[in-house]
């Protein structure tokens, strides 16, 4: 097949389901935003760029929740039209089977999943949060207070994190060994340098035991020590509760955290439902597809349309919980949210090789 100049049919079909898919995204991001919007209408700022901002803050995040969803309505309505109007019959009498049929529609979802797989590694990620911070009157504000967490065989504690601006305000490190405090090194201030941080004006103070017993100090003062390699400004701010990630910083906190040898979970959890979770979309095109009937007769099409529409609804819905459930820490993220899409996949993929008879019956 030429990819400059397709066949009629992959056309016909690639254009009648992405049309379907982008009035369906459309309509479902509109609604979510409509009903969060006055939702939330008396806690935003009544200034107009306060309130358009975080109208496209939500529908950003709208369209990134429920693409999945759109990508499964529109070839249920794409197979459920075509069929009422006797075309998919026309296609069928032509010799088109339904493997060849699917190809332009697995086309199309697959081009949109990698479109917003790309978004997610923008700032694209980041639209909950900033809308977030819209509600709190934080516009432009994205500072965070008092981190506690482990590097290396080291603590630290940072009382305030400008990501924006690449800056930490009052850094401590110390290192414990049993119930001695080894040495602390305390600076005002630390700059990301676009591997690390490099700590200002740092005070190294060492104690020193005899016996398990703390005898004295030795203080140094150094203009600059390099720590926290590997923290990036957005890694430090995931690990303030509730902050977002894109899926390239979200791969490098869970090494990171592999390597500090910190409780993964949640990061797991965040980047399977950006990058896993999407994918069971594309299963159950396949599975409506071929399970949809070619043609109309002795088959009510309304029924079948809202079975197919309250499966899909119901599928998600178990996915989207699980993940949830993954990501609270109740089950293993990889149970939660893999082994369900290996599943639906296994399942699809069983259609695909084995039912393609069954769909002429």
């Amino acid at each position: 097949m030429n990819l400059l100049s397709p066949p009629l049919y992959v056309t016909y079909l690639g254009k009648h389901y992405l049309k379907n898919l982008l009035v369906i995204l459309l309509g479902l991001s509109l609604v979510f935003l409509v009903i969060d919007y006055f939702q939330q209408f008396s806690k935003l700022e009544k200034l107009g760029t306060y309130q358009l901002h975080y109208i496209f803050y939500k529908w950003e995040e709208a369209i990134t929740l429920l693409y999945p969803l759109a990508m499964v309505f529109a070839v249920i309505i794409t197979k459920v039209m075509m069929v009422k109007n006797s075309n998919m019959v026309a296609l069928h009498a032509f010799g088109f089977s339904n493997k060849k049929l699917f190809t332009p529609i697995l086309a199309v979802s697959l081009i949109v999943y990698m479109i917003f797989m790309v978004l997610h590694t923008t700032e694209f990620s980041y639209a909950k949060d900033k809308a977030s911070h819209l509600l709190k009157n934080e516009y432009n504000d994205y500072q965070v207070k008092d981190l506690f967490f482990k590097y290396n065989d080291a603590f630290v504690y940072v009382k305030k994190l400008d990501p924006l601006k690449k800056r930490i305000e009052d850094i401590t490190l110390f290192k414990v060994e049993g119930n001695q405090v080894r040495y602390t090194i305390r600076a005002p201030y630390a700059l990301y340098n676009g591997t690390g941080w490099d700590a200002k004006d740092a005070r190294l103070k060492t104690h020193l035991y005899e016996n398990d017993i703390l005898q004295s100090y030795r203080l140094e003062y150094k203009e600059s020590i390099e720590t926290l390699e590997g923290y990036k400004p957005k890694i430090m701010e995931s690990l303030y509760e509730g902050k977002a990630l894109s899926v390239i910083d979200t791969y490098h906190t869970w090494r990171l955290f592999s390597a500090q040898k910190l409780d993964s979970g949640k990061i797991r959890a965040t980047l399977y439902d950006k990058v896993v979770t999407p994918l069971f979309a594309i299963a159950m095109l396949l599975i409506l597809f071929f399970k949809l009937p070619f043609h109309a007769r002795m088959v009510n099409l309304s029924t079948t349309l809202a079975l197919s529409l309250g499966a899909t609804i119901i599928v998600w819905g178990v996915l989207f919980g699980l993940g949830k459930m993954g990501y609270n820490g109740a089950i293993l993220p990889e149970l939660a949210s893999v082994l369900p899409i290996i599943l639906l996949v296994a399942y699809a993929l069983y259609i695909y090789v084995c039912q393609e008879a069954k769909s002429f019956a």
